[in-house]
């Protein structure tokens, strides 16, 4: 599999929520991303729709969240692992900092995970030079209400600071295609009230560095790795590793029904509800929701990998709502 960032040089605020109006999210999910994609596809015509899924379903097209970047600094999920600093380990401010830190630099990913990350430096970085959360005033009819201003939270990313992708493709064919609706998402933006001129951006490509593309590489799932369902009870007893590899998830992910009992008999993970309104024009007259699906979180550790699924959260509309629930894997610890 061959991997491509794509980067995004927002020339607006964006806004990305997750729970009301209010929210003011820095970053996206995989789903939502791709969510993107398949809307492009609609406005295409034919069965670009079909298509896209089929490739993402059997894994030849993969993404990851968004994840953000300052600079040349690319920053990842931090693994779900439990991490002995490796000084100062009695310092519970410190210890809070590990907690609280969300993402890790790339190319610095060895260091957290011996201990030895400077997180309160990190973790300042982030918060001095990525962005501001602020809550803006828009005039709008909401449902048959009067037009009358509400509030919603955006986020602005500062110059030389944004988001990106991680795509990995099979072919170079399943490149170009899911690049068809991939370099027209700058004229639709991303995110919430795009019709407000909200969630801009300018799309560049970047080669994965080689520092950390490695670990891409022999974290991809490859034939069948899944223990016997009787020592799925065993992995349950031993410490996340016990020097097998491990596995993050670079994506919200969900596992197959029949994948569940292995990949969940030795894993750390947090669940997230995704929900929200279908935004397709063509979908429906009025506005319905999606069906809600949970997902493991990006960052989410496994000894047992697993495919995922694109799943169909629709609800009775004029075409299938795809929900993109496949991990793209790093291996984490050797």
């Amino acid at each position: 599999m061959e991997y491509q960032i794509y980067k995004l040089v927002f020339t607006t605020s964006v806004h990305f929520g997750k729970h009301s109006l209010e929210d003011a999210s820095n970053t996206f999910l995989a789903d939502t991303f791709f969510s993107a994609m398949c809307q492009e596809c609609v406005k295409q015509g034919g069965q670009k729709l079909e298509e896209l899924a089929l490739r993402a379903r059997r894994g030849s097209i993969r993404i990851s969240d968004a994840f953000p970047y300052i600079g040349d600094t690319y920053y990842l999920p931090k693994p779900m692992l439990k991490i002995e600093a490796g000084q100062g380990q009695g310092d519970s401010t410190l210890k809070k900092a590990y907690k609280k830190l969300p993402y890790v630099p790339a190319q610095k990913l060895e260091e957290y995970l011996t201990g030895e990350l400077d997180v309160k430096m990190e973790a300042n970085r982030l918060k001095e030079h990525l962005g501001q959360a602020e809550l803006r005033a828009i005039a709008a009819v909401r449902g048959m209400e009067e037009a009358m201003p509400y509030q919603i939270g955006i986020y602005a990313f500062y110059p030389g600071s944004g988001l990106y992708v991680i795509a990995g493709y099979e072919t170079k064919e399943d490149a170009a295609f899911a690049e068809q609706s991939i370099e027209a998402l700058p004229l639709s933006g991303i995110g919430g009230k795009r019709t407000a001129g909200l969630g801009r951006f300018l799309l560049e490509r970047e080669e994965v560095p080689d520092d950390w593309k490695g670990r891409l590489v022999r974290g991809q799932l490859q034939g069948a790795l899944k223990p016997k369902q009787e020592e799925a009870a065993r992995y349950r007893e031993e410490p996340l590793g016990s020097g097998k590899p491990v596995y993050m998830s670079l994506s919200a992910c969900l596992p197959k029904d029949e994948e569940l009992e292995t990949s969940l008999a030795h894993a750390s993970y947090l669940l997230a509800r995704r929900g929200g309104f279908v935004a397709s024009e063509v979908y429906a007259k009025e506005p319905r929701r999606k069906r809600d699906l949970y997902v493991m979180q990006a960052g989410s550790c496994f000894q047992e990998r697993f495919e995922g699924d694109i799943y169909d959260v629709s609800a009775g509309g004029s075409h299938p709502v795809y929900r993109y629930a496949k991990p793209l894997w790093m291996e984490v610890a050797p």
